[in-house]
């Protein structure tokens, strides 16, 4: 199934915040899906990853295929010098959406975690995300290109068990993006946070998770798309909703034990 965004959306998109997307994390998963619907709908891009092969090839793509811009730049935003480049090089554009997309996971108890890891997770998923987030907004305040993205898992929504952290990084996320979407409205910068559950790419590997049921990236990219401008937090796809309804009546403390248990069926291969 191929999806795009309908003409009304790129017409709206273009007309209120430009030409220019960033899109972190953009060689895999949602990321790549997102820069394939954005180059085929006529935006220009600029691409960040740690792969810097499959960054290359990606932007090749996107010029052959859609007739676009599009920038790579290679670097890891876990590393607070690569963020510093990354805002340096894009400096000269007008970037109207930013895709902060770039993040990971990890799982398991998180007595056994390997602690570097885990800094590193925080430093891209959230460190890496704020200083991004506070550089364009202060970029496209008050001008009518306006637009940080974040990205989040459900896992933001309460505690994980066996992804203590990782949801902990995404709830921060969360938080972060609610609060400033109502102080960032009257200068002009819309905020939005996308909540797409479980997709195949490669976060499950690097997470050590085996997931039984997942999302294709295309069937959420085309709608976490169409909602900006529009909502502050979008659900995209069946699943997270199906889950989001299950849980709604749900007391906290149950939330966390149902999703202890569906996280224990992901890492159940590790025992």
């Amino acid at each position: 199934m191929h999806m795009k965004i309908n003409q009304r959306t790129i017409q709206r998109l273009k007309k209120n915040y430009g030409k220019w997307v960033l899109i972190t994390g953009a060689t895999s998963g949602i990321g790549k899906e997102m820069a394939l619907k954005f180059g085929e709908a006529g935006f220009n891009l600029v691409i960040t990853g740690r792969r810097e092969n499959l960054l290359n090839d990606l932007s090749t793509l996107l010029f052959d295929r859609y007739q676009v811009e599009a920038i790579p730049i290679c670097g890891d935003l876990s590393n607070e010098n690569d963020v510093n480049s990354l805002i340096g090089e894009t400096s000269h554009l007008n970037i109207g959406v930013a895709v902060l997309n770039a993040g990971f996971g990890t799982s398991g108890k998180f007595i056994d975690a390997n602690i570097k890891q885990e800094v590193n997770m925080l430093h891209l998923n959230c460190r890496a995300l704020m200083v991004l987030t506070h550089h364009f907004a202060n970029k496209m305040k008050d001008k009518p290109l306006k637009v940080p993205l974040y990205y989040q898992l459900y896992g933001g929504f309460q505690g994980v068990p066996n992804a203590a952290h990782y949801a902990a990084t995404k709830a921060y996320v969360q938080s972060l993006g609610e609060a400033i979407a109502l102080e960032l409205k009257p200068v002009g910068v819309d905020v939005l946070c996308a909540a797409p559950g479980p997709v195949e790419s490669g976060f499950s590997k690097r997470a050590n998770m085996k997931m039984s049921t997942t999302l294709s990236p295309e069937v959420v990219g085309v709608p976490i798309i169409q909602a900006i401008g529009k909502k502050r937090t979008v659900l995209p796809g069946f699943l997270t909703k199906l889950l989001v309804y299950n849980l709604s009546m749900t007391p906290r403390w149950g939330k966390i034990r149902i999703m202890g248990k569906v996280m224990s069926g992901f890492t159940k291969h590790q025992e």
